[in-house]
C-alpha cells in the first residue's frame, strides 16, 4: 500500500508556464530523440481541481535511447523509474523543495496507443466542460475520502476515466 498525501486544489494558471519552462529543460536533456512534449493531466485543463503535479507526456523517436539520458535526467533532479508498470514507457518524477512531487514525466514512442489515450482524454475534457466539472468533483470527493491513500484515490477515478477515454478515442476515429 502506498501512502502519499492526496490533495487537489483549484486550477492555477501558473501551471502552464511551469510546464513550458520544465519542458525546455527536458528537451535539452533528451536531445534530438524528442518529437514533442504535451502537457497532460488535470493541470492542463482550465477550471478543474487538480493535484498540484504537472504531468508531461513526451513522444520520442526511440524509447530505448531514453535510457541513455538517465544521467542528464538525474542532473535535473528526476527520479528514474523505468517502465513503472506500463510496458514501453519510461517514467520519471521530480520533487519540489518541500519534498512533494511536482512533475511526472511519461515518455512513449511516437504514435503509441498510450499517447493517443492520454491526449484523447485531455482533449475531450477541454472541449466538454460539464464532463470536466464532473471529473473535478469526483477528484475532490476521493481526495477528501482518501487523503493519504493515493491508490484508493486512483481507484475511485478509474471507471470515470475509462468511460471518458473510450468515448474520446471513438470520437477521434
Amino acid at each position: 500500500m502506498v501512502y502519499r498525501k492526496v490533495e487537489v486544489i483549484p486550477h492555477n494558471p501558473r501551471w502552464k508556464k511551469e510546464f513550458q519552462q520544465e519542458s525546455q529543460l527536458i528537451t535539452v536533456a533528451l536531445g534530438q530523440n524528442v518529437v514533442t512534449i504535451h502537457h497532460i493531466g488535470s493541470t492542463s485543463i482550465a477550471n478543474i481541481y487538480a493535484k498540484p503535479i504537472i504531468d508531461m507526456l513526451v513522444e520520442v523517436k526511440d524509447i530505448h535511447q531514453v535510457d541513455d539520458c538517465n544521467l542528464a535526467m538525474k542532473e535535473l533532479n528526476y527520479e528514474i523509474m523505468g517502465e513503472y508498470g506500463i510496458p514501453g514507457r519510461r517514467f520519471f518524477y521530480k520533487l519540489n523543495t518541500l519534498g512533494e512531487r511536482k512533475y511526472h514525466l511519461h515518455i512513449f514512442k511516437i504514435n503509441s496507443s498510450e499517447v493517443e489515450r492520454h491526449l484523447a482524454f485531455r482533449d475531450y475534457l477541454i472541449v466538454h466542460p460539464k464532463e470536466a466539472q464532473k471529473y473535478s468533483e469526483l477528484k475532490r470527493k476521493f481526495a477528501q475520502k482518501y487523503p493519504y491513500n493515493i491508490e484508493k484515490y486512483m481507484d475511485g477515478k478509474h471507471s470515470f476515466i475509462k468511460e471518458i477515454e473510450g468515448i474520446a478515442i471513438n470520437l477521434r476515429r
